[in-house]
């Protein structure tokens, strides 16, 4: 853990950067909200997870992993999960359980580290029914017809986060909270509702199940503060979809029922991701899931597409974006080959040691500290990687110059220490550079374009030209590249 504070983020809360100052360095908090398991993640869903991961392994770097905690929920109970049991005569937990096991097999397909908690929503009912009754209590919620509404006049900084006053507010009731009739204020958000389909749990306010906003709250007191001495939290996460009503509701809450000034001291909210110039929505019918792309593409290319603008802007989402994304790791993974075995064939025992690490170096993290730069961090590893190429070149040749061998060897080991630090940092070159080029090929495919690269080499040493070229042309038929070197010929997915 480091003694100083050098990270730097954008604080939605007061539109500026901010240093980040932990309550206490020791335990770090941070939520993020997870998905309403009723359906797959889409692309959109899993930037907003991205995002999140990054920030997680950059306070894991700066505090230690032991002294982060990172919250992100399961909403597994919800409207549309109940509507889908109905529909399908399915068993609800049988729904959630599916689509929360393939979320988090989405993210580890990405490289999303698993959460420090994972809280499930109905988990917590008992925890939400507690914060509704201490509402009510303290005169912030009130009942009516079954529900209980949050009154948004009893909170005065209501519309801090999202700039969404309660003056402007009052011209009408929110898209999708309706029972205007029930509500003191048009704005008031609902915190209990009655039991749907059957489904609900017992509580003073009448049988019934939790609203959408109550549940964070709940959980994010229950996995972060519970027990300590405030129940801010250091960070809350999440798409800027979610700033308004959801964050700002959550916000309202719990500060209300924590008798806090604050929920969080600081809001980092990633931008949408687009479908070229269309927002991405079921209605256009362009809605892409991570699913789906993991299985025509390597998760680590999807994730280097999903950093390849800052979290903060939007994020224009292509095929070609993967292309360019798949060919620059290609090149990563091709030097990170090459350096393995000049390592392997040299003696450079200290080398072997530390390579492929994640390095603390004072001066190799400058630019993801400034508010998570994706794209700086992006550079700076391809331009350590061409400084590194280049002394390894001087050092294969022996190269007379003015600087030793020695010095050679230490600036290669300085450099790739910077790379593998910032790839750790945004979760890139995790895999062993020859499984990358193999891809998720099977052991009978591998054996079977191991076969065509042998048949290529022995027809190349034979000066069979002929067969040679049907050896490349299968290969290339089969998705797969041939490629000849000084050691004979080998193969990669292209």
């Amino acid at each position: 853990m480091t003694d100083h504070n050098p990270l730097t983020l954008y604080n939605s809360l007061t539109r500026t950067k901010e240093p980040f100052i932990p309550q206490d360095p020791k335990r770090v908090t941070m939520y993020n909200c997870g998905p309403t398991v009723y359906s797959y993640a889409h692309i959109g869903n899993a930037r907003a997870a991205v995002v999140a991961d990054v920030l997680f392994r950059v306070l894991r770097h700066i505090y230690g992993e032991e002294h982060v905690v990172y919250a992100r929920n399961i909403t597994d109970v919800d409207d549309r999960i109940i509507q889908s049991s109905k529909e399908t005569g399915l068993p609800i937990s049988e729904i959630t359980e599916k689509y929360a096991r393939i979320y988090n097999e989405d993210l580890a397909g990405l490289n999303c580290l698993p959460p420090t908690h994972q809280p499930h929503a109905t988990q917590h009912i008992d925890d939400m029914i507690v914060m509704i009754a201490e509402l009510i209590e303290k005169g912030n919620a009130y009942e009516s017809d079954g529900h209980v509404f949050f009154d948004v006049s009893t909170y005065e900084a209501y519309g801090a986060l999202s700039g969404n006053t309660l003056d402007a507010l009052r011209g009408g009731d929110r898209v999708g909270e309706g029972e205007v009739a029930r509500k003191k204020n048009a704005a008031d958000f609902v915190l209990w509702k009655p039991e749907l389909h059957g489904v609900g749990w017992d509580a003073p306010f009448g049988r019934g199940r939790p609203g959408w906003h109550i549940e964070c709250s709940a959980m994010a007191k229950a996995t972060l503060t519970e027990g300590l001495e405030t129940d801010v939290i250091d960070i809350h996460c999440g798409g800027v979809d979610l700033k308004f009503p959801h964050h700002e509701n959550e916000i309202a809450q719990s500060c209300c029922a924590n008798d806090e000034e604050k929920f969080a001291n600081y809001w980092v909210h990633n931008e949408f991701l687009n479908m070229g110039s269309e927002k991405m929505s079921k209605s256009l019918g362009n809605v892409t899931l991570v699913h789906d792309l993991l299985k025509e593409w390597d998760g680590e290319v999807i994730r280097l597409a999903l950093l390849k603008a800052h979290y903060r802007s939007e994020l224009s989402w292509s095929e070609d974006l993967l292309k360019e994304s798949k060919a620059q790791l290609d090149g990563w993974y091709r030097r990170v080959l090459e350096l393995q075995k000049w390592v392997q064939e040299t003696d450079h025992g200290s080398f072997t040691h530390n390579f492929g690490q994640a390095y603390d170096a004072d001066n190799s993290d400058h630019a993801m500290m400034v508010d998570l730069d994706l794209i700086g961090t992006i550079q700076n590893i391809s331009t350590q990687m061409s400084d590194a190429v280049e002394y390894l070149n001087e050092l294969k040749l022996n190269k007379p110059s003015i600087h030793s061998n020695h010095y050679r060897t230490e600036g290669l080991e300085f450099r790739w220490n910077e790379i593998f630090c910032l790839a750790n940092l945004l979760g890139l070159l995790q895999k062993d550079p020859e499984d990358w080029f193999k891809g998720n090929s099977s052991d009978d495919e591998q054996s079977k374009f191991d076969a065509i690269a042998l048949r290529r080499q022995e027809a190349r040493a034979a000066k069979d030209w002929a067969a040679a070229d049907a050896a490349r042309d299968e290969a290339t038929a089969l998705g797969i590249v041939l490629e000849d070197g000084p050691e004979g010929t080998s193969w990669r997915k292209a």
